[in-house]
């Protein structure tokens, strides 16, 4: 058996007292089959990752290493930059000091390895290969293990990127042996997609003639039996967290249940999509997936705070009305305002102010804040490849949009740990054409349209719920607000279209913002040492059930 107990010393990250493992020395043996099946059950469920927030990052274009040229990326080349795990690894301050508690990664597996495509070179991950390999352009599976053990030691999450419906080509006669599923027959006939045909849409292939994707039959049952056996290995094996799936509504939705509990691990998938809710919501519940993004929301954000845009208001609030009664746990929802697949926020609004509106959203009403790289940059590229630059010619620099981001995920963290917030139904407070005010729990959130400049004659009457007289303070520039007589707060706009969330003063005391605790100056810090505590309690716990469990083992069979 070699050193098996100093192995488990080792996977608890915490020294033990010597009495300690006197006791459970003699018993370690019958309890190593117990441990495991605990480690097999403390996959991040869904529940886990209700109260995280993720930043989502193409490996290829988020760090170069040391000494690499970072003059050298254009995204319209559509080829490699350099970005690798390591790289990743290198740079997570930047991204834990803004308060986000899970990282979203591209395709880890093997892709298209061949000649320049008519669409350049597979960067971005998505064009699956063999996925039962590695993709070596962004290091080895050492290095991607370093990297999800730091991601861990840090109590953060990892979500990785997986492609199920497809694999890529450059033909439409593919070379089938250079897959994972390597015979013709668990693959779909060639066939252009019909669009707004289900069954054509779930059997036809993506991509075009000059760079098609062959649809895997996900009916076939050697198909359904390998996939479930590949993620479950690929999660085992390198104690993923998560999978965002791509694709999702072109596999047969009853594909999924199968898949999901074969992976173990919180799954949210892609079903690109509109305002209309109910095309996206069917893919969430017990019938498909945990999760998916939320295109309706996205795309309800836009309508509403895009300038130019139309500023419709009035579809917002109904695809929030309507995802309450549609979606299975809105809380769950992926909440988003670009992607890689999106043209970036700022090539659509051009007013700062509207970003900084729209992301309060995404964090403050229900469902999992997810942040783009770069979006908190400003980035403006359009679509694919545009939307895909590199994050080097930032400098990682702390911009206006990274502070709002780190008070927001410091808010919602403090929330998640102390308090029942997650629980509560975020409700529309107030409404009108310019401005709306939403209610979760007791975080008033109140956004508006109009952008940067001044507007005098545009307000909004919100009632609270507090008390006339309550102090609360406005997290954005931590401003006290007192509430005035009828349970009311009035916002106007005379300064500017600034969003304002506010909660009672006096549940700020330990939460490190506006001056509190005197750790305003690293909004992280609450994050930090709560997860230093969960590490703590998470480990002793176990130990705690080891030591129990063994006893019993010993005594009694």
């Amino acid at each position: 058996m070699g050193r098996p107990f100093p192995f488990l010393l080792n996977s608890l990250s915490l020294p033990l007292p010597l009495p300690l493992l006197c006791f459970l020395s003699p018993m370690f043996l019958k309890t190593l089959t117990l441990f495991a099946i605990l480690r097999a059950t403390t996959a991040a469920s869904a529940d886990q990752w209700r109260g995280r927030s993720i930043y989502q990052i193409i490996t290829d274009r988020f760090a170069l290493p040391a000494g690499a040229n970072t003059n050298v990326c254009n995204p319209g080349d559509q080829t490699w930059c350099g970005g690798t795990w390591k790289t990743i690894q290198d740079n997570l301050d930047y991204v834990q000091d803004a308060g986000f508690t899970a990282i979203w990664i591209s395709p880890i597996n093997q892709n298209y390895q061949g000649p320049r495509s008519a669409y350049g070179d597979p960067y971005h991950g998505y064009w699956s290969a063999d996925v039962s390999q590695l993709n070596e352009r962004f290091g080895s599976a050492d290095d991607l293990k370093a990297l999800i053990a730091e991601v861990h030691r840090r109590n953060m999450y990892v979500m990785v990127d997986v492609v199920v419906n497809n694999v890529m080509s450059t033909s439409l006669t593919p070379n089938y042996s250079t897959y994972m599923l390597n015979d013709k027959s668990y693959y779909h006939p060639y066939c252009p997609i019909q669009w707004g045909n289900t069954t054509s849409e779930q059997n036809c292939w993506l991509g075009d003639t000059n760079v098609p994707l062959p649809d895997l039959d996900t009916r076939n049952p050697t198909v359904i039996s390998r996939y479930g056996d590949w993620i479950e290995g690929l999660v085992k094996d390198y104690s993923i967290d998560g999978l965002r799936i791509d694709a999702a509504k072109h596999v047969n939705m009853d594909f999924w249940p199968g898949f999901a509990a074969k992976a173990g691990v919180f799954c949210i998938g892609e079903v690109f999509g509109g305002l209309e809710v109910d095309d996206v919501a069917q893919y969430q519940g017990p019938q498909g997936l945990d999760s998916v993004l939320n295109y309706p929301l996205y795309s309800a954000l836009s309508a509403a705070f895009a300038i130019p845009g139309p500023q419709n208001m009035t579809a917002l609030t109904t695809v929030m009305q309507d995802s309450k009664t549609q979606f299975k746990d809105v809380t769950l929802l992926g909440n988003f305002l670009e992607n890689q697949d999106l043209p970036r926020w700022h090539n659509q609004s051009t007013d700062p102010q509207t970003l900084y509106n729209a992301m309060v959203l995404t964090f403050m009403t229900d469902g999992i804040p997810i942040v783009y790289y770069g979006q908190e940059q400003g980035f403006s590229g359009a679509t694919d490849p545009w939307n895909r630059e590199p994050m080097w010619p930032s400098q990682y620099a702390k911009t206006d949009a990274y502070k709002l981001i780190q008070r927001l995920n410091s808010l919602r963290n403090y929330l998640v740990n102390s308090t029942d917030w997650l629980q509560q139904d975020s409700q529309i407070s107030a409404v009108n054409n310019n401005s709306i005010a939403i209610t979760k729990g007791s975080i008033i959130s109140i956004v508006t349209n109009i952008g940067s400049p001044p507007q005098n004659n545009v307000t909004i009457a919100v009632r609270t719920g507090f008390k006339t007289g309550t102090p609360t303070t406005n997290i954005v520039n931590c401003q006290e607000w007192v509430v005035g007589s009828g349970s009311m707060v009035e916002v106007e706009y005379t300064k500017g279209g600034e969003a304002v969330v506010l909660l009672p003063s006096s549940q700020l005391k330990a939460s490190g913002l506006c001056g509190t605790d005197g750790s305003d100056s690293n909004p992280a810090s609450v994050i930090k040492s709560s997860a230093t505590l969960q590490n703590v309690s998470r480990t002793y716990g176990l130990v705690f059930i080891l030591v129990v469990s063994g006893y019993l083992l010993e005594h009694f069979l």
